[in-house]
């Protein structure tokens, strides 16, 4: 393998420091690492929410064009914006050790979801938040906030929110976890499949780098979101499905939680499962979350769909 990689990046601050953070542990091995800075379909559009463009994988493809005609060797992405299924001739080499996966509540003036008067606005992009802050306080306005972490903040501080919910993860790697006012327990607001890790993704052919890269690897985190991401797939997963699933380990045994709701209709219950088991393969991870979304399919998921 070249001692010499480029990283294929997405320039927003969150994502540099994701790339910078990877180049830094490929450099302390002997490596001379480089990175390629992208704007992507997903940072451009920013009038409409994600599940009406066409997902987050509008955040991957450009990173993949480059990693395809060998402008860069790997892409380093935030889990949760990583399709369920790659595109053939790609896939995940490595995915890091995992941040803190919770949602977070950000406001200038409440400590709390609770605290939020009747009819307070609140701004997220994500069905998955949508739903599941509908189902604690069905009284709130929710509304789409796009854009980068700056963006939104900015957007709250100009008043256009009382509150908005981000991954805490992107806060803290930004030196922002000061914004937080409380994070939502993952039994509260389960968050969506691998948040708050990080993956890289290699051509499938680059067998030397892929050996490389598996020193990065965190096997705990390799599995747990081997499960979670395994409920998306079976389901048909995508960024129009307002889906939950964490998992968690309790010694050797992988708990996992997941959630499912309807897109457009707010009368219709969240859907909820857990499960558990010993969990030491890649295979038993898969089959963890496929039986999760079997226990959804149980309940009629298949009407929200």
């Amino acid at each position: 393998m070249t001692e010499r990689i480029t990283i294929a990046t997405r320039e927003s601050r969150l994502a540099l420091w994701q790339a910078e953070h990877v180049q830094s542990l490929l450099q302390e091995r002997g490596l001379t690492v480089e990175l390629l800075g992208m704007t992507t379909r997903g940072d451009q559009i920013l009038d409409r929410t994600l599940s009406k463009v066409g997902g987050k994988g509008l955040f991957v493809k450009e990173l993949e064009t480059a990693l395809e005609d060998g402008r860069a060797q790997l892409a380093v992405h935030s889990l949760k914006d990583v399709p369920m299924e790659l595109p053939e001739g790609f896939e995940l080499a490595a995915i890091l050790e995992r941040e803190d996966p919770r949602d977070a509540f950000v406001s200038n003036h409440f400590a709390s979801l609770a605290e939020l008067p009747q009819g307070a606005r609140v701004g997220t992009s994500s069905l998955r938040r949508v739903v599941q802050l509908r189902a604690m306080r069905p009284d709130l306005l929710i509304e789409p906030v796009r854009g980068n972490l700056d963006t939104r903040l900015r957007k709250l501080d100009e008043g256009g929110f009382d509150a908005i919910v981000l991954a805490a993860a992107g806060l803290k790697r930004l030196g922002l976890a000061a914004r937080i006012r409380s994070c939502f327990g993952v039994d509260e607001m389960i968050p969506c499949a691998g948040q708050g890790a990080l993956g890289i993704e290699i051509r499938s052919d680059a067998a030397a780098l892929r050996d490389t890269l598996a020193a990065l690897i965190d096997r705990p985190t390799w599995l747990a979101t081997q499960a979670e991401r395994a409920v998306s797939r079976t389901l048909g997963g995508s960024c129009s499905m307002p889906l939950a699933a964490h998992a968690v380990w309790q010694g050797d045994e992988l708990q996992l939680s997941a959630a499912l709701g309807h897109a457009e209709d707010a009368t219709l219950p969240l859907l909820h499962a857990r499960l558990g088991a010993p969990v030491t393969t890649d295979e038993q991870a898969r089959q963890l979350g496929e039986q999760a979304a079997q226990a959804l399919r149980g309940q009629g998921a298949e009407r929200y769909l």
